[in-house]
């Protein structure tokens, strides 16, 4: 499919959630109810740009004024177009969720993993001095990259694929000093008969215990060390490596997720509105790139 239907296919995908669900998130209460350039316009704008890797709202706004003007003639000045962007947080973020769940399959496969990613406003140094989304953002550590920063993480549930990156089933947006296992508690309240693969961060016994009985769900992380042992017994490394074997898919979606839209790098965003713009916006692009929507 060339770029010119894809657009003209995004857009119509765009009318159709903004028609039943979206219009309630960006509902205005002033005379202009009905803007020349329209809300649907502006989210096909940017998830069209991201999907052509243009990471900026500056970049995206640039990207289609020099390609695509004759598409969208009442396409305002950069600045009224990222305070449209920012005002459209709501229903960015209503528009990922009904995608993801769009791509959600109805397959029983038992085998699913959970890990958490980081998304970065500030980092090392500059983390404990960040003033950025203060309602949304915080101070956290990220094992994985050894390091401090400021911002949130993205949470993922996704169920196993053979030799693809996870279905994601499942994405949770939380402050960076939320705790993986705080974060899974939610998740899983209504998710039963599953074997969960995952880190050592969600180890906890009695939690672990509840999940198996009350909704059978059986949670496989690799054996940590008991206090004062120095290494693991052969059998127990061997069983730990075939654990982080299974897990290494949802790493993985990470990085492509990553790739393909920069949400590590938020380190631009100066306010709530933009975070939940930026976080939900690069959400989108992913599904409707899983649901073959968009393929650039």
């Amino acid at each position: 499919m060339s770029n010119e239907l894809q657009l003209i296919n995004l857009y119509c995908v765009i009318c159709q959630h903004y028609d039943t669900r979206l219009v309630y998130d960006a509902q205005r209460t002033s005379n202009n109810f009905l803007p020349q350039f329209s809300d649907e316009e502006c989210i096909t704008i940017a998830l069209w740009g991201l999907a052509n890797r243009k990471f900026t709202c500056k970049d995206v706004f640039k990207f289609i004024k020099a390609f695509y003007a004759e598409w969208f003639p009442a396409m305002p000045n950069y600045k009224a177009f990222n305070r449209r962007y920012g005002y459209l947080a709501d229903a960015i973020k209503t528009l990922a969720s009904d995608l993801l769940s769009m791509i959600s399959s109805d397959t029983t496969c038992p085998t699913h993993l959970i890990d958490s990613m980081p998304i970065v406003l500030a980092k090392q140094r500059r983390s404990g001095r960040a003033k950025v989304a203060t309602e949304m953002c915080d101070k956290g550590y990220c094992d994985a990259k050894q390091m401090y920063f400021y911002g949130v993480r993205l949470h993922a549930l996704g169920e196993n694929q053979y030799k693809t990156i996870p279905q994601p089933k499942q994405l949770l947006l939380t402050a960076a000093n939320v705790h993986d296992r705080k974060a899974a508690v939610e998740m899983l309240q209504d998710v039963y008969g599953i074997d969960l693969f995952a880190d050592k961060a969600y180890i906890h016994a009695e939690w672990m215990e509840e999940l198996r009985r009350n909704n059978r769900v059986n949670i496989i992380t690799p054996i940590k060390l008991e206090k004062g042992q120095k290494e693991l017994s052969y059998w127990d490394s061997i069983f730990s490596s075939a654990v982080s074997r299974v897990r290494q898919p949802i790493e993985s979606f990470f990085n492509w997720l990553n790739e393909i839209t920069q949400i590590q790098n938020a380190c631009k965003i100066r306010s709530a509105n933009g975070l939940v713009s930026f976080v939900f916006s690069r959400i989108a692009v992913a599904c409707l790139i899983l649901a073959n929507i968009i393929n650039i």
